[in-house]
């Protein structure tokens, strides 16, 4: 069964189902076998400590798979920025033609360096007036990012029941629906609402093929959809986290006014792949979306994307149409 969408032409996958860039967890075993399990995988670009270390994990995602998979690059406020122009071309020499892009407007420079190069961007946005700026820029195709999303949702506040229609009324071109989508259910809701395909991250790390500890996984089927913190509010740099006791010490301190700089010990980046790593889901902080609310279990990715579209397929099929009346 096959569910086909511009954004399923476009792409060349089978199903409409991207796998979003993940810190920590998109290299190659995770991209391969979302792709190979008919979504669009993606390389995180910034996991990788160097240019040439992200070319060659290229390399060996190509070895795990033949199907189309991507490179995530984002861009975000730093005091020490990465070589983003050494990344960017780090894509361009390995022939990546799909690329998910998020982050600041300096993404611009990246996008005019990949574009005279044939490369479908994939740009994700948290507001309608953002997607409309990237849309005439000439991204390809938008990743809407509501509010339920883990990592950075903006400082809107805007759900995706309300995000993904606001924003297919104005969009021209393809759109993915980000943020709270996990099962079939939310795929069938999403192409409802007016989205090409959605575009998952915390629902892809409680996988087999994640490369995340067990303890992690096991958290998440355990959390409910209350199992998240807002950390960073008070910055306007607002991201979205597993609930847990670093969180939880980040969301005091800023309810006190206390600046970045006393809390930025507990949040680097650092220390939350440590914790990744050794299984210590209080050891630092790590992204995860209110879906955790609909994670029962960690099936692989073949059996997850297979189920989704199925269960998509039947409610679109028959729970809907057999709500009609002549």
């Amino acid at each position: 069964m096959a569910l086909k969408t511009r954004i399923t032409d476009m792409l060349g996958i089978e199903h409409p189902i991207v796998q979003g860039g993940m810190q920590w967890v998109g290299v190659a075993e995770m991209a391969s076998a979302v792709s190979n399990a008919g979504g669009l995988g993606l390389l995180t670009g910034l996991t990788q400590p160097t240019p040439q270390a992200l070319s060659a994990e290229i390399e060996r995602c190509r070895s795990m798979t033949d199907k189309p998979f991507g490179v995530n690059l984002t861009v975000l406020p730093t005091l020490n920025p990465p070589d983003y122009r050494g990344y960017t071309q780090a894509v361009i020499d390995s022939g990546i033609k799909i690329v998910e892009t998020a982050g600041t407007p300096a993404i611009r420079e990246f996008w005019e360096m990949m574009q005279p190069h044939g490369i479908t961007i994939l740009h994700k946005c948290t507001a309608v007036r953002h997607a409309l700026s990237a849309e005439r820029a000439g991204v390809d195709i938008v990743s809407i990012d509501g509010f339920e999303c883990a990592g950075h949702p903006g400082e809107d506040d805007i759900p995706g029941l309300i995000l993904i229609p606001a924003a297919a009324d104005k969009l021209k071109i393809p759109m993915l629906a980000s943020g709270g989508f996990g099962d079939g259910r939310g795929l069938a809701a999403a192409l409802a609402l007016g989205a090409d395909g959605v575009n998952m991250g915390t629902r892809f790390t409680a996988t087999v093929e994640a490369p995340i500890h067990q303890s992690f996984k096991d958290a998440m089927v355990a959390a409910d959809e209350r199992g998240t913190d807002l950390i960073f509010r008070s910055y306007r740099n607002t991201a979205r986290v597993a609930k847990n006791e670093i969180s939880q010490q980040v969301v005091a301190a800023e309810r006190e006014g206390k600046p970045f700089e006393a809390v930025a010990d507990l949040v680097k980046g650092v220390r939350g792949r440590e914790g990744l790593a050794s299984g210590d889901t209080n050891h630092g902080v790590w992204s995860a979306g209110m879906v955790q609310g609909l994670i029962h279990d960690i099936p692989t990715c073949a059996d997850l994307l297979s189920r989704m579209v199925a269960d998509a397929e039947y409610i679109i099929r028959k729970r809907l149409t057999g709500m009609l009346t002549d």
